[in-house]
Formats: structure tokens, sequence, C-alpha cells
């Protein structure tokens, strides 16, 4: 049986997408939206991340519906939530503690990523709460390379 959990949980129905990549100079500093990015070992050319396990922030596209309806908005954006990638269609959360390949830079997912005070004032009160469990996941950077808008998210 242990085997058949270990195929299981390696098995993933298709290939996720990069949907969005956001850039933030400094912490406090509004969102910048590129088509592209360079992934190096302190994270994404362009953004305040710092090297280690919190180098890259990830948000899957699905959880921003279920976020608004918890928030009492009809929808909310991928920059309101200042994460660095948005990807779909690949569960992150089954790739904990796992490699996940971004166009040519490779991830370690390490852990949930938690709301900051901040959805307080993006989504309005209670948007911390609204975020709790959805807030993605921060990861570090295990190879360099470059990402694309429509890359391919996979395990590695």
């Amino acid at each position: 049986m242990k085997g058949q959990l270990g195929e299981m949980m390696a098995r993933h129905a298709r290939a996720g997408q990069l949907d969005w990549i956001g850039l933030r100079a400094e912490r406090y500093a509004a969102m910048n939206v590129v088509d592209q990015a360079e992934v190096l070992g302190a994270g994404l050319i362009g953004d305040h991340g710092r090297a280690g396990k919190r180098a890259v922030t990830l948000i899957q596209a699905e959880h921003l519906p279920v976020i608004a309806a918890f928030a009492g908005r009809d929808n909310v954006t991928p920059d309101a939530l200042r994460r660095n990638l948005m990807v779909s269609g690949l569960n992150l959360l089954a790739l904990r503690k796992g490699l996940l390949r971004v166009g040519d830079a490779v991830l370690e997912i390490h852990g949930p990523c938690p709301p900051c005070s901040r959805m307080e004032k993006e989504l309005g009160p209670g948007g911390y709460n609204a975020m709790r469990g959805h807030g993605g996941w921060y990861a570090s950077v295990a190879t360099p390379g470059v990402i694309h808008i429509g890359d391919a998210v996979v395990p590695a």
C-alpha cells in the first residue's frame, strides 16, 4: 500500500500554467506586472524578495474566487494579493517539500504563505481571514532561469 500512496502522490492530472508575474521593487511598493522575469537565488530580478525559503511566493488562480467570496467581493485580482507568481491547473499543496519547474527555473515549495496585515487594506475588513488557508506558498530557488507567462508548471 505504501508504494501505491507514493505513486498517487507523485501523479498529477495535468501540467499547470504560469498565468501572472508580479514584482515589488520594495515592500510596500505597487506591483509591477510583467510578461517574463529572471529568477536568481535571491528571487525574481526586480522584486524585493530575499534569498532562502521565501525567495518566491506563489498563489493558485483557483483560490482567487474563494478569497473573493470570503471577503464579500465580486472578484480579487492577483496584484492585490502581493504574490510573485499565479499559477493554474496544478495543486501546489500536493508539491509541498517538493520541486516545481516553472519555465527554465526550478523552485522548491517550502510552506504556506500566510496573509499579511495589508490584506485588510487591499480586501477590506476581514481580508486577512479571507486569505487564511488560501494565501499561497513560499519557495526557494533550486535552479535559476527565465520564466514567461504561459510556461508550463510541472513537478521537477
